[in-house]
C-alpha cells in the first residue's frame, strides 16, 4: 500500500475539469473557498483572474502569505483567514458585492493529510487531532470523553460505519487513546480487519471511513458545506460559475440536492400524482451531471478516486431568502 509522506507534492483534483467548469476569463473575481495548498488558487492567477482565497486553517494562510500575488497594488490574491460560510460578510468587508466564479473543495487537504502533526491520517502516526481550526475540541477530547452512543452514532452517521456499536465499545475499552496510530488500531481489530482476507486482494481498511466520520463531525463540515453553497448563491451574478468538488456521498447528497432545488430541477408527475410545478424561476441553470476523475488520473493521484465534481452557472434570478428573511 502507497502511503502518504510528510512532503508529498499536492495535486488539485479534477483540475482540468473545474478549469472547464469555471471558464475563467482574465479580469474575473474568482473565490477559491478552500485555498488549502493553493492548487485551485494558482491555475486561476494563471488564467488572469483575481482570486479571494478562504481557508479557516491558519496554516494554510500563513504558507499563502508568502505568494508574490499577496504583494502587487492592488495584490491579485487576497487571503481570508475565514471560514467559507461567511464569505458574504467578508466580501462585503472587501467592497466586493458579486463574483464571478466560486469554486469549493470540500473536506481535508492534502496539506492536512500529509502532516503527521495534524492528526488527521489514520496512515500516519501522529496526536489525535483533526482540528481545522484550533478553537473547538479536538479528536483525543471526543474518544477519550465522549459517551459510548455518541460515538457510534457520529461513525454511523458520517461513516456509515455498520459496526458503530462495537468500534464505539471498543475505543471506550482502549481509553485513554492518545494517537491516531492507537486510534486506527483500535477501530481495525474491533471490525476484524485482516488486510489480505478477502479474496482476490486486500479487504478495505475500516480506518479512513472511521476517521472521516469523526473528523466531519469535530468540524461540523456539512453545515458548513450547506451555509456556504447558499452564500455562494448570495455572491454569484447573473452568469456566475460555481464548481463544488466533494470527496463523501453525504457531501455530494447535499450539493446535488441543492442545485436541484436551485434549478426546480422537480420530479415530473405520474398518473398518481399531479405535476409539481415549481413556486419560482431557477436560480441556477445548466447543472452539470457527476463528474468524476479518469482512470488516467486515479493513476496518478489515488485522492481522486472519491472525488465527484458538479457545476452549475447562477440565473438573474434573486437569492432565496428563508422565511424568517424573507420579506
Amino acid at each position: 500500500m502507497t502511503r502518504p509522506t510528510e512532503h508529498a507534492p499536492h495535486i488539485p483534483v479534477l483540475l482540468d475539469e473545474v478549469l472547464a467548469a469555471l471558464a475563467i476569463r482574465p479580469g474575473d473575481v474568482v473565490i477559491d473557498a478552500t485555498f488549502g495548498a493553493g492548487g485551485y488558487t494558482r491555475a486561476f492567477l494563471d488564467a488572469g483572474a483575481t482570486v479571494h482565497a478562504f481557508d479557516r486553517d491558519p496554516d494554510a494562510i500563513a504558507a499563502g502569505r508568502e505568494w508574490p500575488e499577496t504583494r502587487g497594488e492592488p495584490p491579485r490574491l487576497v487571503l481570508h483567514a475565514r471560514r467559507f460560510s461567511e464569505m458574504v460578510e467578508v466580501m462585503a468587508e472587501a467592497g466586493v458585492a458579486r463574483v464571478d466564479r466560486i469554486a469549493m473543495d470540500i473536506g481535508v487537504s492534502s496539506m492536512q493529510l500529509d502532516q503527521a502533526a495534524r492528526g488527521f491520517a489514520f496512515a500516519l502516526d501522529g496526536p489525535l487531532d483533526m482540528r481545522m481550526d484550533k478553537g473547538r475540541p479536538n479528536a483525543a477530547d471526543f474518544v477519550n470523553e465522549g459517551d459510548e452512543a455518541e460515538i457510534a452514532d457520529v461513525l454511523w452517521r458520517y461513516g456509515e460505519e455498520r459496526q458503530s456499536r462495537r468500534v464505539a465499545r471498543a475505543i471506550v475499552a482502549a481509553r485513554p487513546l492518545t494517537t491516531t496510530g492507537e486510534l486506527a488500531e483500535v477501530v481495525r481489530k474491533a471490525v476484524g480487519y485482516r488486510p489480505f482476507a478477502k479474496k482476490g486482494g486486500a479487504a478495505k481498511d475500516p480506518a479512513p471511513r472511521n476517521f472521516q466520520s469523526i473528523r466531519i463531525h469535530l468540524n461540523g463540515e456539512l453545515d458548513e458545506l450547506q451555509q456556504g453553497l447558499a452564500a455562494a448563491e448570495h455572491l454569484l451574478g447573473d452568469g456566475g460559475r460555481l464548481a463544488v468538488v466533494s470527496f463523501h456521498s453525504l457531501e455530494d447528497r447535499i450539493v446535488k440536492n441543492f442545485l436541484r432545488e436551485a434549478a426546480n430541477a422537480v420530479p415530473g408527475g405520474s398518473r398518481h400524482l399531479p405535476e409539481a410545478r415549481p413556486s419560482t424561476r431557477p436560480r441556477f441553470g445548466q447543472v452539470s451531471k457527476a463528474i468524476r476523475a479518469s482512470r488516467a488520473e486515479t493513476e496518478r493521484n489515488p485522492r481522486a478516486r472519491s472525488a465527484t465534481l458538479r457545476a452549475a452557472i447562477r440565473t438573474a434570478e434573486p437569492p432565496h431568502q428563508p422565511k424568517e428573511h424573507a420579506a
